[in-house]
């Protein structure tokens, strides 16, 4: 089994409801989002297929996992990929990113940035993310610091394109360095308009933080969502949405004071095949949230 950090070293390597706010939902046309890490066996089999095998189960819309230092997107140019999406009845308004800072490795935000600006802007993509801080990217606050920097620089060039950057937390940016949060540190020196948050909701509640609290002390600065639930075991496993201790109506609830455009449900790891999970977790979403 992949494992998601295994994943984003690999990919690094190689690219070196009810509740909801009417009018949010209005403006997106109730789009039902899937990060495609979730099915990433399929995705690297047979793109296509996938792709295919997601829209059938009801999604419209996609986040993606990878883009390779090729300029690829699942080994596809742009134009491809994008009648891809179109054929299946898919948008993808955002797509995962690496930093790249220790990395030779280009299409990350350190390195050839410009020309991943380019091909994202090329597919239609709204919002840009970095995925995940390696091992070796992270460090004391005064690095923190340093990178809020390097994606304000990368959150520059994204914007002249049109296009928000974004970064997604896990649960590591919640253990204090020198007495302070490193998440916070994201916040606080990245400009609001430059870098805004997608929040993976299951690592808040796994790093015992209240998404609520951080929309109402950072309010509009969270357009994107991961929606993955949490099981009521002691090792608090990934579990499909609705099966699991997170109030997603209660937290859907205040998705206006978040600054929430689009959401995709994840699930880094199934019990069994990928797509009965994300079936099971779309028609929770469906009939409960949106």
């Amino acid at each position: 089994m992949t494992t998601r950090r295994s994943f984003l070293k690999n990919t690094a390597m190689l690219s070196a409801g009810l509740l909801v706010a009417p009018q949010l939902f209005a403006r997106n046309k109730k789009y039902i989002g899937l990060q495609l890490y979730t099915v990433r066996d399929a995705m690297q089999a047979d793109p296509i297929a996938a792709l295919k095998r997601v829209a059938k189960i009801g999604f419209n819309s996609v986040e993606g996992a990878t883009y390779t230092g090729t300029q690829k997107f699942y080994g596809m140019e742009p134009a491809e990929f994008s009648k891809v999406l179109k054929d299946n009845g898919l948008i993808m308004p955002s797509s995962h990113y690496m930093l790249g800072e220790k990395l030779d490795a280009k299409g990350t935000i350190s390195n050839d940035w410009q020309k991943a600006v380019d091909d994202a802007a090329a597919v239609g993509l709204k919002y840009m993310v970095c995925a995940y801080l390696l091992d070796n990217e992270r460090g004391p606050i005064s690095h923190y610091r340093e990178v809020a920097e390097r994606l304000n620089k990368g959150g520059e060039i994204c914007k002249k394109a049109g296009i928000q950057l974004c970064y997604h937390n896990h649960d590591f940016e919640f253990i204090k360095e020198d007495g302070k949060l490193p998440y916070e540190a994201l916040l606080t020196h990245t400009d609001p308009d430059l870098v805004k948050m997608e929040m993976d909701i299951y690592w808040m509640y796994k790093a015992k933080q209240d998404p609520i609290t951080m929309f109402n002390r950072y309010p509009g600065r969270f357009p994107l969502w991961h929606v993955k639930d949490m099981d009521n075991t002691p090792k608090q496993m990934f579990t499909e949405v609705g099966n699991g201790v997170i109030d997603f109506k209660k937290i859907f609830a205040h998705a206006g004071k978040a600054g929430m455009k689009y959401f995709f449900n994840e699930q880094d790891i199934c019990p069994g095949d990928p797509f009965d999970s994300i079936t099971q977790s779309y028609n929770y979403i469906k009939k409960n949230l949106v």
